[in-house]
């Protein structure tokens, strides 16, 4: 076994599955973080019909900087925007119609915390992937931790490094084949079989 040290993303991209549900890794998921600007933490990105499409949760800016303690902004309505983005990008998917209900959850409750949001998302994640993964919450932020550290793996400015095969999505007849992106595009697509695609990433 290996410990490793995961950020908590929101929707996070496949290669992030890829590495919590890795059964070789022991996780500890990063909460004492300073906050970064313009990651997974806030963001997520989809397949919509025009290509590559962010979703990001605004953040209430009132001075906290550590991640835990970073609060989520519900002056606009961006919950109900961000569920009408997924249904128009994925309502023609193969899956979306069979993962609806549980999807639609994500967005019917008001999280205070982002990082209590993020975890709460992926938890109905692993229940529609129908797998289990224990993790802890690390205790302090450690510069250097003994853990591998995967805080500043994902990018969500720049191409991933992990192969993926190539599978159908909705808009990739039009634009081709868009990689690494939300878990909800793998499971819309890919239904079922997303767990051996998953374990598949290199």
């Amino acid at each position: 076994m290996q410990n490793i040290l995961l950020p908590v993303f929101y929707l996070p991209p496949i290669s992030w599955f890829s590495e919590f549900l890795n059964a070789e890794n022991e996780v500890a998921f990063e909460q004492f973080e300073n906050f970064p600007k313009q990651t997974y933490r806030n963001r997520a990105n989809i397949y919509g019909a025009n290509g590559k499409l962010s979703l990001i949760i605004p953040i209430n800016h009132n001075g906290n900087r550590i991640f835990k303690d970073i609060e989520i902004s519900y002056r606009e309505d961006w919950q109900t925007l961000h569920w009408k983005s997924i249904k128009t990008a994925y309502q023609s998917s193969p899956y979306f119609e069979f993962y609806e209900e549980k999807l639609k959850k994500i967005f019917e409750t008001k999280e205070k915390s982002l990082l209590n949001f993020n975890i709460k998302s992926i938890k109905i994640i692993l229940d529609m992937l129908k797998t289990e993964k224990a993790y802890s919450l690390n205790e302090e932020y450690i510069k250097n931790p003994e853990q591998i550290d995967f805080r500043d793996r994902f990018s969500a400015k720049s191409p991933t490094d992990y192969e993926m095969a190539e599978y159908y999505q909705t808009f990739s007849d039009k634009m081709g084949f868009l990689a690494d992106l939300s878990i909800l595009d793998l499971i819309c697509n890919k239904g079922p079989e997303s767990m051996t695609y998953i374990k598949n990433i290199k």
